[in-house]
């Protein structure tokens, strides 16, 4: 089993006289990368072409700088912030020897003035003092994003592209309805079979037939619904061939998703996002697991003031959207669970109010059950299960 994500602080001790360390500044066109070379007074910076053979040659020439300074170089630390480019350059830089990091940009602590100058190069600066910091392994100085494998984030892709279209569904939906309620025509439903062959038979209340502009675009839009509908359903089917061949005991994220779609009232959608976006993370326990899907509250605490602000809405919000779904649905198919009872309990006075904050708590907990499920093979108390296919 691989080891937790601790991503609070560096679990390998800082050695400065023989650790380079350097940042980089991303950006479509260029690159700008400062460093930290034992042995030299100045810090270099070096703005570069987007191009990870040359950053590899400069890290080598400031290796080399280092040792005529009298330094023995045993690491190469770089670090970069999340962004556009992902985590491409980070494994690469990794199967190179170098140790490569991504940082996550919302840690890194900036000024508090108004008004605060901000270029590439002081971004640089800022970059490089959360770096070091972490690297000396103080505690909370600045967090880093756990590197996926290729095979790890390509996974994600089919689960996020069917949002993705999905969304594009509804607005589809949403957009042809709104071009016939414009022209007075409200019982029409697009989404129906046969809504194309009946464009033609359809009038405005003043007996009209649709004009031709409105009604090509209708045609168009038919079109594109239909087209999006057609790659659900592959993205789906690929889904299901893929789980075909997965056990039980396999560790695979595979088993994962058939293990929990055993839970009645959770379909294949959902422990495909729960398994690819948090299960398999290897989070080292279970207050990590709820702080990752921004399932904690943010306290507002100052002097005799005390007051909750909320969920915190960190971490990832598709794993936060799809469990607060998840618990309304867990308190209709599993009536006879402990979850279900104690929310129960805690919601008797019926109150809206109460309800919406419990449910929160409900998905908080629910989530922490199915990652223990995942791990463990623990079933939570009292939940009804399918039959193992």
């Amino acid at each position: 089993m691989a080891a937790a994500n601790d991503s609070s602080r560096s679990t390998t001790a800082f050695e400065q006289n023989s650790t380079l360390v350097a940042v980089i500044e991303m950006s479509l066109s260029s690159w700008l990368v400062a460093g930290v070379v034992p042995g030299l007074e100045r810090h270099p910076l070096k703005k570069l072409d987007v191009d990870q053979r040359t950053l590899i040659r400069l890290l080598h020439r400031w290796r080399d700088e280092a040792i005529k300074a009298g330094r023995n170089i045993a690491r190469i630390a770089v670090a970069y912030e999340a962004g556009r480019d992902g985590f491409w350059l980070a494994r690469w830089l990794q199967a190179h020897g170098v140790d490569a990091f991504v940082i996550h940009p919302s840690s890194v602590a900036v000024s508090r003035e108004h008004r605060r100058a901000k270029t590439d190069r002081l971004d640089t600066e800022l970059l490089k003092r959360a770096f070091l910091g972490w690297l000396r392994g103080e505690p909370d100085h600045c967090r880093m994003a756990a590197i996926p494998t290729l095979a790890e984030e390509d996974a994600k892709r089919p689960n996020r592209e069917r949002e993705n279209l999905v969304g594009q569904r509804t607005s589809l939906i949403n957009r042809m309805k709104a071009c016939l309620i414009r022209l007075g025509i409200r019982s029409f439903k697009p989404t129906l079979r046969c809504a194309q062959e009946r464009l033609e038979d359809l009038q405005t209340p003043e007996g009209a037939p649709l004009p031709p502009n409105t009604l090509g675009e209708l045609r168009r839009d038919m079109a594109r619904l239909q087209q999006v509908r057609e790659q659900i359903k592959e993205i789906e089917a690929d889904r299901m061939r893929s789980l075909e061949g997965a056990s039980d005991a396999d560790p695979e994220p595979r088993a994962m998703v058939k293990l929990l779609t055993r839970i009645v009232g959770l379909g294949v959608e959902t422990a495909d996002m729960l398994v690819h976006e948090i299960l398999s993370r290897r989070l080292r326990d279970r207050r990590a697991v709820a702080r990752y899907a921004g399932l904690t509250g943010a306290p507002d605490e100052s002097g005799g003031r005390r007051r909750e602000k909320g969920l915190s809405r960190a971490g990832n919000a598709r794993v936060r959207r799809g469990m607060v779904q998840l618990a309304w649905r867990f308190l209709q198919f599993q009536k006879q669970s402990a979850l279900t009872q104690w929310f129960q309990s805690r919601t008797a006075d019926r109150r809206a109010g109460t309800r919406k904050t419990m449910i929160v708590a409900l998905a908080r907990k629910l989530l922490i059950a199915l990652w223990r499920m995942a791990m463990t093979g623990e079933t939570p108390q009292g939940v009804t299960l399918r039959a193992a296919a």
